[in-house]
């Protein structure tokens, strides 16, 4: 070939690829058509879900390269010093109070002393500013609360989270007009009114855009007026938490305006309003009882109950916005209430498998020291560990203004999953001790009440198989919403040029991406980039976790252009793709927790433990999508050599991490308090937990006595049978009197750590009392004390 003829094709090549208007023409345009044909389509609901909230740290993970230092950079969330009186006070306060035996068992509910003491410290305005009477608190300080409080009693934290969560404090502060602001965020604050929020139906759980609930817009009479304009509507709910005791209704419905009242749109969509329980036609129905749980929750309904225009959220300039409202909500409240609720419950199994390992003794050895129980403790502590990390993380992304939407779907899922695990390894390691029910176990109510947490707020298959990976690849993606938003706009021109600039940039970016993984996978991550000032041990695991994002990035984006809109349908790939997005966010919480905390040295088997747990864990899933990569054998072992060119490098954590979480967990000591910190701990030997704790310590002590017992033993100087050995022990002054009461002392509080409760054979038939009767009294009192706002 001449020189000329190579230099015009160069040329020509160059012309065709980077002068934008031919490109356009012989390219994109063309591939702009193809876009639109396999482009799926995406519904109002969906489009506002996908537009919900902000992109954050999950955007960083997405790029394939994330810059380490600007996380590090961010502040390390912290409580004032008004939040942190208040956890010390009426928090501590309300846990003290709290008898969750008796409160599920003989109650049914919260008693009404303690209903009181919520609205009277204002509770349920920890989310609504001072200007409104409320506490104004941060998100932190939110979920600082929440998990406290969810160490004593799921029922109290349930109770005190929902009107911070998602409902009409939330949604009134953020669309609500000045006057229902002014109305209705004082009372809220100071409780007098007890707030719901209705959008579950029995015909839509999961699919909450397709609920049937309808209002139609007309005019009615109302407080004497006859000509009012409002909207007739009809619902049916359930599974409403507050709701039997509720006195503000928030309510979601499909509003209709077949007249054309409001405008020429017919359908106007989903729609928000506040209505006061006691409005003429609302039914506040029998109460639901979710797996032995107190917690007030139940169904409701209505049938044309006529409401004003006032009363929908946001008032007219509201309606039809509802959808919107509550995506943008949801990726707040998702982030902050589950998350503490299932932190609370993993540090409460973290601190009493811990002290109960040490204390509980079999084959003359603390069950803690053996090599099974001690799997199970490492699993407890490194998932605390981790789950807490990204627990705070996530509040402290809230407070700097962000509204994380798929981070709070990553959170809400792993969070209480990781919780189940962490409840399930404790109920292990106590055995009989948890199994059986009574007001000395700390344990069962919380293994009982997992699985609402894993339902609520977006079930967890759901939230694993659609939400984390088919939002975040929409969300954080750098180019793929553009290219939606191009292939979706009706300007020819402005669409081809807009979809042109995205398509060669996101092209660019996936080849890098592709490109960078292979590097990294040759070299062993070597060369990725990790930040200087965290210390040569961490490094490894910045470099590891920018390889996975690129690989993470790259593997993405193949399935997307493989897959198409495929990609929807296929939910175990998606799954799997969203996992690995979620392990590369939790190690970079627990890598920031870590930093954040001074670097302290009895922190790092946790640290390494959480990590490389979540090491292997991505490449299971990577392994997982090339494995199942749909009907393309030579592609998915392409695929497979650019992300793992040498084979798979990771492996579980090793026994000995394991060892030494185990230990960390039976010795009383600053990494262990904070491994725990934040939770509700009484002192008193009378509480159940009280004495687990004085019997470790006294355990501690105890166990050197004992070795100089085993030694005199061995030496031949005292026998081994136990009566003669103690006699003989102090008789020969191998112990002292005050270690031989020590001895005694220790011997009475392992008997009354290790003893469940038992009852008389006609327990639970003596009284009469059912659930529902029960709780009638009860749940009388406390509507009562909400309606009247004593």
């Amino acid at each position: 070939m001449s020189a000329a003829l190579l230099t015009t094709l160069v040329l020509l090549i160059g012309v065709i690829f980077f002068v934008p208007p031919v490109r356009r023409v012989l390219i994109s345009d063309r591939l702009l058509k193809v876009f639109r044909k396999i482009l799926p389509k995406v519904s109002q609901t969906e489009q506002e879900a996908l537009d919900a909230g902000t992109v954050w740290w999950d955007g960083e993970l997405f790029s394939g390269k994330p810059n380490w230092n600007k996380l590090l950079a961010y502040p390390k969330p912290r409580l004032n010093a008004e939040e942190k009186a208040f956890l010390a006070g009426p928090v501590e306060q309300l846990c003290a109070m709290l008898d969750e035996w008796h409160i599920t068992r003989e109650l049914y509910d919260l008693p009404p002393h303690v209903w009181q003491f919520i609205k009277d410290n204002r509770f349920f305005g920890m989310i609504i500013p001072k200007d409104y009477g409320g506490l104004g608190f941060s998100a932190l300080a939110h979920s600082e609360v929440v998990m406290k409080i969810s160490s004593r009693s799921g029922t109290a934290a349930v109770s005190v989270m929902v009107p911070n969560s998602l409902g009409p404090s939330e949604l009134l502060l953020q669309y609500g007009t000045e006057a229902q602001k002014n109305h209705y965020l004082p009372r809220l604050a100071k409780g007098l009114e007890v707030p719901c929020f209705a959008l579950t139906g029995p015909d839509a759980g999961s699919d909450a855009g397709a609920i049937p609930d309808f209002g139609i817009v007309c005019h009615g009479e109302f407080n004497g007026d006859a000509d009012v304009l409002g909207m007739r509507v009809t619902w049916e709910k359930r599974y409403i938490t507050l709701g039997p005791v509720a006195t503000l209704l928030g309510l979601a419905f499909k509003l209709q305006d077949p007249d054309g009242l409001l405008g020429d749109q017919k359908d106007l969509g989903i729609t928000l309003a506040l209505i006061p329980t006691n409005t003429l036609g609302v039914n506040i129905g029998r109460r639901h009882f979710p797996l032995d749980a107190a917690f007030q929750n139940g169904p409701n309904s209505g049938k044309d109950v006529f409401i004003p225009m006032e009363w929908v959220i946001g008032g007219r300039e509201g309606v039809g916005s509802g959808w919107r409202m509550l995506m943008n909500c949801l990726a707040v409240g998702r982030s902050i209430s589950l998350p503490a609720t299932s932190t609370g419950a993993a540090k409460l199994a973290a601190r009493t498998s811990g002290a109960y390992g040490r204390v509980r003794v079999q084959f003359k050895t603390p069950i803690g020291r053996f090599e099974g129980v001690e799997e199970a403790l490492s699993r407890i502590g490194g998932n605390t560990y981790m789950m807490d990390a990204a627990r705070m993380m996530t509040a402290g992304a809230v407070d700097l203004g962000e509204k994380p939407s798929v981070i709070s779907a990553i959170v809400k899922y792993h969070l209480t999953e990781r919780g189940r695990q962490a409840i399930n390894d404790a109920m292990d390691v106590h055995g009989g001790k948890g199994i059986c029910l009574g007001p000395s176990n700390y344990l069962g109510r919380n293994y009982q009440h997992i699985p609402v947490s894993i339902t609520v707020e977006g079930a967890n298959i759901l939230t694993r198989n659609m939400i984390i990976f088919g939002q975040g690849a929409v969300r954080c993606h750098p180019y793929l919403l553009e290219e939606i938003r191009a292939a979706s706009n009706g300007d020819t021109v402005r669409s081809s040029v807009q979809f042109d600039k995205a398509l060669w940039g996101h092209i660019i970016f996936t080849v890098g991406n592709g490109l960078r993984s292979l590097l990294h996978g040759l070299t062993g991550a070597s060369l990725a980039s990790a930040p200087g000032s965290v210390g040569t041990e961490m490094q490894r695991y910045y470099s590891q976790l920018t390889r996975f994002s690129a690989a993470f990035a790259f593997l993405a984006d193949i399935s997307l252009l493989v897959l198409g809109g495929a990609l929807k349908r296929k939910e175990r790939l998606s799954a799997r793709l969203g996992d690995i997005l979620s392990m590369l966010y939790l190690c970079s919480a627990v890598l920031k927790r870590f930093k954040d905390d001074g670097r302290p040295a009895a922190d790092l088997p946790l640290v390494h433990w959480s990590v490389q747990d979540a090491l292997y864990r991505m490449q299971e899933a990577f392994d997982g999508v090339l494995d199942n990569f749909p009907g393309r054998i030579l592609t998915a072992r392409l695929l497979r050599f650019v992300v793992f060119p040498l084979g798979k490098p990771f492996s579980p954590p090793p026994d000995e991490l394991g060892h030494q979480i185990a230990t960390l967990m039976l010795t009383p000591g600053e990494a262990r308090d904070r491994l725990t910190a934040g939770i509700y701990m009484p002192t008193s030997a009378d509480e159940p937990l009280g004495m687990l704790e004085q019997a470790l310590q006294c355990a501690v002590v105890c166990e050197a006595v004992e070795m100089k017992l085993r030694a005199a033993v061995k030496a031949g100087r005292i026998p081994a049978q136990d009566d003669e050995k103690i006699a003989e022990a102090l008789k020969q002054r191998v112990i002292s009197t005050t270690e031989l009461e020590l001895m005694g002392k220790m011997k009475s509080m392992r008997r009354r750590v290790i003893m469940v409760d038992d009852f008389p054979p006609d327990f639970g038939r003596a009284s009469g009392g059912t659930p529902e009767t029960a709780s009638a009294s009860a749940s009388a009192s406390a509507s009562t004390s909400a309606s009247t706002g004593a």
